[in-house]
């Protein structure tokens, strides 16, 4: 049976991981997706929970290797990736898998999983509300905060690859309205 994939992308900062792990205490067949990196772990942040942190030469190896689904360079030095190992260990459960990847990735994971992956855009409501949350964050710099806006309006213009998108204007109603559109295509896909 093939897997079913989750996958939310959307720019930095427009709610995806807070909606995520609503959606993880309401649905007990998802299991996330632990994307590997070759960034330094900020503040909090656990090798094997957060990320998978690799040196940015392991990170190249494994690509060398071929054993990650995707990745990307998505800023200068920084990779992200999903290793072919974490979709494996997912998988070998009967899980769900769910991805919280940037928009790129979230368009080459959809092309791998096709029709068993519900590919979800999160749209933040304007770009002023979007940098507004990246400051309230306080854990970028100027210079990081103004590469993300750049890469964010780019961004954007990708969400008609995806499923749907879903505006982040109400947390709690973005929240129902993944939920709905979840339950509906796990259950198209297990009848």
């Amino acid at each position: 049976m093939t897997p079913k994939a989750i996958l939310f992308s959307a720019p930095s900062g427009s709610g995806k991981t807070t909606i995520i792990k609503r959606l993880m205490q309401y649905f007990d067949c998802f299991e996330f997706s632990i994307s590997a990196t070759s960034r330094q772990p900020r503040m909090g942040e656990s090798n094997g929970v957060d990320y998978y942190f690799l040196t940015p030469d392991d990170f190249i190896s494994k690509v060398e290797q071929g054993l990650f689904l995707e990745w990307e360079e998505v800023y200068a030095g920084i990779r992200y990736g999903t290793l072919k190992s974490e979709i494996d260990r997912i998988c070998s459960k009967g899980n769900v898998l769910v991805f919280d990847v940037d928009v790129n990735g979230g368009i080459n994971i959809k092309k791998y999983f096709g029709d068993n992956a519900l590919a979800i855009f999160v749209m933040p409501p304007s770009i002023e509300e979007l940098e507004r949350r990246l400051r309230s964050r306080g854990t970028e710099s100027e210079e990081s905060i103004q590469k993300r806006l750049g890469r964010s309006a780019k961004e954007l213009q990708e969400s008609t690859k995806f499923d749907i998108t879903i505006i982040n204007d109400d947390i709690d109603r973005a929240v129902a309205e993944a939920r709905t559109v979840i339950d509906k295509f796990l259950n198209q896909h297990t009848a």
